[in-house]
């Protein structure tokens, strides 16, 4: 996608999310602070077409960034523990996006080890939503951040790495509806993936 560590364009997320998100793979979280970390895991939830989606039943203040344009941020508060970071697709009051599942640190690691004191390994600082959102500083205070202007200081890059060729495809993760749709996708055989590793295809 463009000049290496260039941000995506719009047009990228301007698609069904499972048309975005195993292209998300491989791709760079960057933090205007210094910290990078490689994709290798995502889901897709797409509006109301999915009843495990936020936005399924409409709009609402606290989903109101996935409707609004691809190319956001949408970070929610998730079971009252954690937050989950999510790249808006699709076309405004679609409510569609992207999960960012887990992450491979590359930079900006002693901020990640500060923010993530619990993690006993590098590999365990992004290696879920929740973690990866703690390694990356992302909060509520993100939410509608855009990824393409870096608006916030936090983008998703290109550094010239295809996705991969051969992801593994699965059912998502920790949810009670749509459980069999394969829109969880995850690079094969990576060490800092989170939860269920066996591939669907």
């Amino acid at each position: 996608m463009g000049e290496p560590w260039s941000p995506l364009p719009r047009e990228f997320y301007r698609r069904h999310p499972t048309a975005v998100a195993p292209e998300l793979l491989n791709k760079i979280l960057m933090r205007a602070d210094g910290r990078a970390a490689r994709i290798v895991e995502v889901e897709a939830y797409a509006g109301s077409e999915d009843p495990a989606a936020h936005s399924h039943r409409g709009k609402t203040p606290r989903n109101a960034t996935m409707f609004g344009p691809p190319g956001h941020l949408y970070v929610y508060f998730s079971y009252g523990i954690h937050w989950g970071s999510n790249a808006v697709c699709g076309d405004i009051d679609e409510g569609a996006g992207v999960l960012l599942r887990a992450a491979e640190p590359l930079s900006g690691l002693d901020l990640m080890r500060e923010a993530r004191a619990a993690a006993k390994r590098d590999r365990d600082l992004a290696s879920g939503p929740g973690k990866l959102s703690q390694a990356m500083g992302l909060d509520r205070s993100f939410d509608g951040a855009d990824l393409v202007t870096m608006d916030r200081g936090v983008s998703i890059v290109s550094d010239g790495t295809p996705p991969p060729v051969d992801p593994v495809v699965s059912p998502r993760i920790g949810i009670s509806k749509a459980v069999d749709l394969p829109w969880r996708w995850h690079v094969r055989d990576h060490g800092h993936v989170s939860g269920k590793r066996s591939p669907r295809t």
